[in-house]
């Protein structure tokens, strides 16, 4: 689907003409393609593709999100004389196109290291090289820390995360992240934009909810754009990092970065996030390390989906594809989304990601293990879920913590850790203000659906058979 204001058909005589894809990289700051392409071209168009025949459709929340994202990105294009056209399917017809209408000859992009992703990416290079002439395809590398080649001694991928971020963490002290590049100069040859017309178009994809209107008051709690994210990553450093060590893990306090949004749609770079923590810590001794090395985690995980690009599907663990998981159970599945368990840490965390779009890490951990081992329903189905419902839903951050939680994936939580929701309220919300927050307290609380004890002992029993009947395999 193509809108037609948003269609380029005339081809621009004189100079060069370059094309920006943007794909989970909607900023104009810290841009290595777009900084490349303004140097490069004497004028610039833009164009995002959306629901890329062969990449996972984004989920509800992701969308809303990305209306807002793609609004922001709209307006400091137009700054910078740049339009953006929106285009949704294939990307590879739709880049071919616009090269012949505007004339490019060269597209540029930033690389995405998902395996899908690289294909697309490869069909793209050869269907532009047989356009008359031929058109370049330049991709910048990936926002990342880590090099998705890094390997152990033995010349093997990293399995476990203690080795690996101790081996980069060595490698960022030797050569650390490019520095974050400033938002570049104007087009030489600025284009007219069209406010009106790409307001049209993007709301013409639909994105946002409107019957009904689940994300009523989003606007009130979350900023999409590149703007908002470097003022959060601000306010974080000021306000939060300090206390971060001690209190992440409290749901009842707000010290987490709530950066994780604009990272998933690229408003900000994990560089220039790591620069700044970097920064504050020459001027704040001890503060940062813990912060870093939760930025660690998401490396860890995108770099286990390069590495198993069937990480949402199928478990990193082989010797778990045999997991004898029962049947779908629609009433418990459906207590557990709708916050109706009766078990009043993982009714909140439910109804805050509901209501909300987000829940807190230390919550996801508690939900994720309840659904998983005390309700013993298959790690795909919170997976997907939180796909659909979370604004920082990840390709790779989101089944990697599942797989993590369930026991089957890269450095998981043993078999027997089960976390326990009434210890955990009692431990880390103390005085009752997360879930008075997030349950309503006015309302009859259904009985638990489950016995913890009782249900903890059941799951153990499933695992332990797991463990005792199934040989380890090389690379577990």
């Amino acid at each position: 689907m193509t809108n037609p204001e948003a269609t380029i058909t005339d081809t621009e005589p004189g100079g060069r003409t370059g094309i920006v894809w943007f794909r989970r990289d909607l900023r104009v700051g810290d841009h290595p393609a777009l900084s490349r392409a303004l140097a490069e071209c004497d004028r610039v168009r833009a164009v995002f593709v959306l629901d890329e025949p062969g990449l996972r459709p984004i989920g509800g929340a992701s969308r809303w999100w990305l209306h807002g994202s793609l609004e922001r990105l709209a307006s400091d294009l137009a700054d910078l004389g740049i339009p953006l056209e929106i285009r949704t399917g294939d990307s590879v017809a739709h880049l071919r196109d616009l090269a012949r209408a505007t004339g490019a000859t060269r597209v540029y992009a930033t690389a995405r290291p998902g395996a899908a992703e690289r294909e697309i990416d490869e069909a793209v290079r050869e269907a532009l090289a047989m356009v008359p002439g031929g058109i370049s395809l330049r991709v910048s590398p990936p926002d990342l820390l880590v090099d998705p080649g890094l390997r152990t001694g033995e010349g093997r991928p990293y399995t476990v995360f203690t080795p690996f971020w101790r081996r980069a963490q060595d490698d960022l002290m030797r050569q650390p992240p490019r520095a974050s590049l400033p938002v570049p100069a104007p087009a030489r040859a600025p284009q007219t934009t069209n406010p009106d017309a790409f307001a049209r178009a993007l709301a013409a994809l639909g994105l946002r909810p409107t019957a009904p209107d689940w994300a009523a008051g989003w606007e009130d709690l979350w900023n999409p754009g590149e703007r908002c994210a470097h003022e959060r990553l601000g306010d974080f450093l000021d306000e939060d990092l300090g206390d971060y060590p001690d209190l992440r893990d409290r749901p009842d306090r707000r010290v987490t970065s709530r950066l994780s949004p604009h990272l998933v749609f690229g408003e900000i770079t994990v560089s220039h996030i790591w620069h700044a923590v970097d920064a504050h810590r020459r001027t704040h001794p001890g503060h940062g390390a813990s912060f870093l090395s939760e930025l660690g985690w998401r490396e860890f995980a995108h770099y286990q989906l390069v590495h198993f690009p069937d990480l949402a599907t199928l478990p990193w663990r082989p010797s778990f594809a045999g997991f004898p998981w029962p049947e779908p159970d629609p009433a418990l599945i459906r207590a557990w989304q709708t916050g109706t368990t009766g078990i009043d840490l993982v009714d909140a965390g439910m109804n805050e990601l509901w209501q909300t779009g987000t829940m807190h890490n230390r919550v996801r951990m508690v939900v994720a293990s309840l659904l998983t081992k005390n309700l013993l329903q298959h790690w795909r189905v919170g997976e997907e879920w939180f796909w659909d419902t979370l604004v920082d839903a990840d390709p790779a951050a989101n089944p990697f913590n599942w797989q993590w939680v369930a026991g089957s994936g890269a450095d998981a939580a043993p078999y027997f850790r089960i976390f326990n929701p009434e210890l955990q309220r009692k431990k880390f919300d103390p005085n009752g203000e997360y879930v008075r927050r997030w349950v309503p307290q006015d309302e009859l609380r259904p009985a638990p659906i489950v016995d913890l004890a009782r249900s903890r002992e059941a799951a153990l029993a499933a695992y332990r058979a797991r463990e005792e009947t199934t040989p380890t395999t090389s690379g577990e």
